[in-house]
């Protein structure tokens, strides 16, 4: 490296100093802007209560909402019981859940058998107020309307409940109860609980369902309870209870709904607060109670949440913001909210398989990397890198032990696959990004090859389906021919599209481990989006108006012939059709082959050319949002916001975000487009507001105007802070274009910037007005693409030339990085 010159590092120096300067003088504590129940209601589906980051135990409320599938929700809906496991934002139905508490302040006239136990009975008990709900990071409390105040905070893989009775008479004998159900009633033969007369210590177990996959999982549980002397304890079954019997084994019953039982017990006086501890585990009853034991092991709920908080604080500090004066409060609350919500999921579950233990970190709740990949798991990259290099080291683990990398993957068990290998992208964004701490990179390049080459017998679950074809034919066609494996048999248009993405991100490490050949290869078939682009598909409305748009993404038959999905089939528009996973489901997945038609992430170049140039790709781009066609509540609209960059109208994605962020991101219950899908739209908002977004898989960040006037990130890699500042800042967000930018004190023209920009702790500064200006529309400041930029084609802007050449800045050497 050439000896840096003495002004450039004094400049450097001085730019360091300020941003020091700047940050420290407007330091604020991120807890106090986490808002843990945004999305609680409206199908946001987050998960509100107490957890640590990626932690194991979540302890929360849980409600009896159609909505619960993060256990609470404020919709009005009662609450059934408070437990330890959840998962945050997924859909589908309901995971975890397992072995609720619940609380009395006495039963009527002092007889057992006169407490509710069955969840559907108890729930008459269980309605509350908005205004009793506190939750912040660590902690989470609530107050029923019955009387008992419930307040709980976790370890690792423990929780503590803390029960008071203010309503309490002399006389009162309040019962704690816990039953084996789940969330979603999935209980199997058999459950199990016993009692400990003497100390009151609930040991247990019971089998459940996965919620989006196959398999089941069994969960033990051990719970410890002090604060008052114990009047009896005993097991229950349906709505009778006993202190006669102290084990109880209890089958599912012959119905859907699994026949309620469990255990209860009865204290001498509710005056003080009763402590209730309860520790989980996949291995056995001895592990979870010895995970409570050394976790918690003080009936001290303020110094545990205290604890949690400082874990939290700790890992939201390396991002802190200067809001600028005149920023709303909301804005800032919606960003660290968001922040937080991306170490919500995954959950760390290592020491807890039961499946094998290799000595590699495990971790679960992958719900779904279809989901993940595009930016949640990308903020990792720069807010918790050491959290991600263990997930990444967790998914390689999973296909030495598997088979293959998933896809999706919840409580021990395999997911679904909603459309590609999205595996393959992460590891290659992580690649990309320089991460390696443990990492086998040959061994996740193996894991990669395998999903590119070899099709599992069961690519629902894992992998990819049609090989064959998409290696003869070069595309999946509509009802393939597939008998060495087995799937749903559809979306044959989004698979075609992410299977070529996927094939792209292979080519990426390939040609960072010096694998050329294969490098080659996977550039090759990363093109075969180009086979189903039907130049003559036209898009009409439902009432038959034109749309007047021609060319788009068509499904194909084995024979080579077109298949028909109406292109505005499956958009926001679209109020009748189901588009999941259906066996008769359509030839895309959640999302319409208008949206899908911006999907080729890594040659944005051919598909403008494709389009008819920058102008009608822009064009396009706008009717889709404009139209209402796409919804920003689901995962394929995020990249589709920024997509302008490519085109050379930065500025354009700039006011895309502008209107997206305020009008569907709130601060209320309510305030999420769609369900956070494990901090997928949390880290769609924190990108957002941070000014940079990734186009994952490739290392490469697209700039628009932080929504504060600055925002810095510490490396915790490097420990170097990066800083974009905004000057001529507007907290009204009219000036909301670059009009120019410098990097380190020197003229930056890019729209675009790479990783080193966090781990170098560059300084962006961006000089905003509000009108589009000609910063970053030439072709040497575009994005790269694989294909080059076509040289005929013209990018129109506010003041700028109308015809540009172009080149590619991918090329064939792609974008790979050498690593030992």
């Amino acid at each position: 490296m050439a000896p840096i010159n003495k002004a450039v590092k004094a400049i450097s120096l001085l730019y360091g100093l300020v941003a020091t300067t700047q940050v420290q003088a407007t330091t604020i504590d991120p807890l106090n802007y986490v808002d843990m129940l945004i999305g609680s209601a409206n199908a946001g589906n987050v998960f509100s209560g107490a957890t640590l980051p990626f932690g194991m135990a979540k302890a929360v409320a849980d409600t009896n909402s159609i909505n619960n599938q993060g256990g609470f929700t404020l919709d009005g809906s009662p609450i059934t019981g408070f437990s330890v496991m959840h998962d945050s934002g997924t859909g589908g139905f309901a995971s975890l859940g397992n072995f609720p508490l619940f609380p009395y302040t006495s039963c009527p006239g002092g007889d057992v058998d006169r407490c509710s136990f069955p969840k559907n009975d108890r729930v008459k008990f269980g309605s509350f107020s908005n205004e009793s709900v506190v939750a912040k990071p660590g902690y989470f409390g609530v107050t029923l309307d019955s009387g008992p105040k419930v307040e709980m905070t976790t370890s690792q893989h423990a929780a503590l409940f803390k029960f008071t009775f203010p309503n309490a008479g002399p006389d009162d004998k309040p019962l704690i109860l816990q039953d084996l159900s789940d969330l979603s009633d999935s209980r199997e033969d058999n459950g199990t609980v016993s009692v400990n007369e003497k100390t009151g210590r609930f040991t247990g177990d019971a089998t459940f369902v996965a919620s989006f996959g196959t398999g089941t999982y069994k969960l033990y549980f051990c719970t410890d309870f002090s604060g008052a002397e114990i009047h009896d304890n005993g097991i229950f079954v349906n709505t009778r209870a006993t202190a006669e019997v102290k084990n109880l084994t209890i089958s599912r019953s012959i119905s859907r709904y699994p026949l309620p039982g469990g255990a209860f017990i009865r204290f001498a006086s509710a005056q003080n607060p009763i402590y209730a501890r309860t520790g989980v585990s996949f291995i056995s009853r001895d592990q979870a109670c010895s995970n409570a034991e050394k976790e918690i092991t003080e009936w001290d709920l303020d110094k545990y949440a205290n604890e949690a908080a400082d874990l939290w604080r700790e890992k939201l500090s390396p991002i802190t913001i200067n809001p600028g004066k005149g920023v709303s409060d909301d804005y800032i609350k919606s960003f660290y909210s968001g922040i937080y919500r991306t170490m919500v999921n995954p959950q760390n579950y290592t020491g807890e398989n039961p499946l094998w233990n290799d000595g590699e970190p495990y971790f679960d709740s992958f719900y779904c990397i279809w989901d993940l990949f595009r930016s949640q798991m990308p903020f990792m990259t720069i807010l918790d890198p050491a959290a991600l290099t263990e997930q990444i080291r967790s998914l390689i683990s999973t296909y030495e032990h598997v088979g293959w990398l998933p896809d999706c993957r919840m409580s021990l068990s395999p997911g679904y696959t909603q459309g590609g290998s999205n595996a393959d992208n992460v590891l290659a964004d992580a690649f990309m990004k320089g991460l390696k701490d443990g990492i086998d990179w040959q061994k996740g390049y193996e894991a990669v090859v395998q999903d590119a080459e070899v099709e599992p017998y069961a690519w629902a679950l894992m992998g990819r389906g049609g090989l064959d074809s998409w290696k003869n034919l070069h595309y999946i066609p509509v009802q393939d021919l597939d008998y060495k494996g087995f799937g749903v048999m559809t979306r044959s248009i989004s698979r075609t599209l992410e299977y070529s993405y996927n094939d792209f991100c292979i080519s990426q490490i390939a040609g960072g481990l010096g694998k050329k050949q294969d490098q080659e290869k996977y550039i090759e078939s990363s093109g075969n989006w180009r086979n189903i682009f039907k130049a003559d598909q036209t898009s009409f409305f439902s009432n038959g108006t034109d749309t007047g748009f021609k060319g788009f993404f068509q499904g194909k038959f084995l024979n080579q012939t077109w298949f028909t999905q109406p292109p505005l089939m499956c958009s926001y528009m679209d109020t009748t059709s189901i588009c999941s996973l259906q066996l008769a489901g359509p030839e895309t997945f959640e999302s319409s082959i208008w949206e899908y038609g911006f999907f080729v992430p890594h040659d944005q170049a051919s598909l403008i050319n494709l389009y008819g140039g920058p102008d009608a790709f822009v064009e396009r781009l706008s009717y889709m949002h404009d139209q209402g066609i796409t919804y920003i509540g689901n995962e394929p609209a995020f990249l589709t916001v920024f997509q302008y960059h490519y085109a050379g109208r930065p500025g354009l994605s700039a006011k895309q975000s502008h209107f997206y962020i305020p009008k569907f991101f709130a601060t209320t219950p309510g305030g999420l487009p769609g369900n956070d899908d494990g901090g997928a739209m949390g880290s769609f908002v924190a990108f957002s507001m941070m000014g940079l977004f990734p186009n994952p898989g490739q290392d490469v960040y697209l700039i628009i105007p932080p929504y504060f006037e600055s925002v810095s990130i510490k490396s915790p890699i490097t420990g170097k802070t990066a800083t974009i500042r905004n000057v001529n800042f507007d907290p009204t967000y009219r000036n909301v274009y670059i009009q120019s930018a410098t990097l380190n004190g020197q003229p930056y023209t890019k729209n675009w910037i790479d990783h080193s920009f966090f781990l170098e702790g560059k300084e962006l500064v961006l000089t905003l007005g509000n009108k589009e200006s000609s910063w970053g529309t030439r072709v040497v400041d575009l994005p790269p693409s694989l294909s080059p930029y076509s040289n005929t084609s013209s990018i129109a802007h506010a003041s700028g030339p109308a015809k540009r050449s172009y080149r590619s800045n991918f090329g064939r050497g792609g974008m790979g990085m050498a690593f030992d």
